[in-house]
């Protein structure tokens, strides 16, 4: 059975389900640079219309994260990089909430 709304998926295969922030938190928490260097989340449907990729871009000193927002309902695409693995969950989780259920109207 497939996620309700969302699902996140790891370089290493791991999978949640309409993940929680803290699911992020724990999923980027994991990232690192051996085979498992990004996640993405996206609508659990065919040819979704928005995703949002963290990917693990430095380790030296800490680790940093680059972020990008895609949403071609919107026009909207935007790139950040964070060391702050609590903001990204967050910001994440509302910036999927913004984006609607999957199937429900706009």
């Amino acid at each position: 059975m497939g996620a309700d709304y969302y699902r996140a998926d790891s370089e290493d295969g791991d999978r949640i389900d309409d993940p929680s922030e803290d699911g992020l938190f724990m999923m980027i928490s994991d990232l690192d640079d051996s085979g498992n260097t990004f996640l993405t989340v996206r609508p659990d449907v065919p040819a979704p219309h928005w995703s949002a990729t963290v990917t693990l871009v430095g380790t030296v000193g800490g680790n940093a994260y680059e972020v990008v927002r895609r949403d071609s309902a919107r026009n909207e695409h935007e790139v950040t990089v964070s060391s702050d693995i609590d903001g990204i969950a967050r910001e994440l989780t509302i910036w999927m909430a913004a984006r609607g259920r999957p199937g429900a109207p706009a």
